[in-house]
């Protein structure tokens, strides 16, 4: 397989890249930091990459994103999948006070990503085949007032990768909605864990499976699922008078 990892240095994204390196896989990395870059090349190589490539970008230098795509493609003579996998967790407070601060937030984690899907849906489209696995967040599911600004940009792009799957699937090509429950990673070192919290490994190894078996949505863990059937289905009146 040539995959395309873009945000690749996060580690739910290392984790899916050494599943797919144990297989053999040519896999392209972009990330912002070039010496985390080659330092997660090194390591999938030595777990079995067939080739390792990668690209340095700041995913919200919008008018990059084309040479990205071309630049990957170029490498392998095409590809076969891209993972997005990257995202900031803002603080919800200051973007309560601060519209830079919550359009910042939202470039991030709706804008961009938006973006790259579609360049990367007109690419996979005109090839028929492929699969796109974008990983969003179960704060997508519902607004909640302790996240509702970095929910609101996850769920957007949910909304976005639905249609997407939609548009390409007579096109013939796979598009996979990931969603991660809390994970403990460094994005949520501020938090404390506790016994639903994930680890990046059980999250990565659950997209290697979602993206092989070209799943459509899927939460990680699974019982992320049922948890949020019951969120969603609690009346407004209700809801908005619990503290999520």
């Amino acid at each position: 397989m040539r995959l395309l990892i873009i945000g690749a240095t996060s580690a739910m994204a290392q984790e899916a890249a050494k599943c797919f390196a144990a297989d053999g896989a040519e896999l392209f990395l972009v990330g912002r930091s070039a010496q985390k870059l080659q330092d997660v090349a090194n390591d999938l190589t030595v777990r079995g990459a067939k080739r390792v490539e990668s690209f340095v970008l700041d995913l919200n230098e919008f008018e990059r994103h084309a040479a990205m795509l071309d630049a990957a493609s170029a490498a392998f003579d095409g590809l076969d999948a891209v993972l997005l996998a990257y995202g900031t967790l803002g603080d919800q407070r200051k973007c309560e006070l601060s519209v830079a601060e919550t359009m910042r937030e939202f470039t991030t984690n709706c804008t961009s990503v938006i973006a790259l899907l579609t360049l990367l849906a007109n690419y996979f489209e005109q090839q028929r085949r492929g699969c796109i696995a974008v990983i969003t967040s179960v704060a997508g599911d519902r607004g909640r007032r302790s996240n509702y600004v970095y929910g609101a940009a996850k769920g957007a792009v949910s909304l976005f990768v639905q249609g997407l799957r939609g548009r390409l699937s007579s096109a013939g090509v796979s598009v996979l909605t990931i969603k991660p429950g809390l994970v403990d990673t460094p994005m949520t070192a501020a938090i404390e864990k506790g016994l639903i919290f994930a680890s990046a490994r059980t999250v990565g190894q659950g997209v290697y499976r979602a993206m092989k078996e070209r799943k459509e949505v899927v939460y990680v863990p699974w019982f992320w699922r049922p948890i949020m059937l019951v969120v969603r289905s609690i009346p407004e009146r209700v809801f908005k008078r619990v503290n999520l």
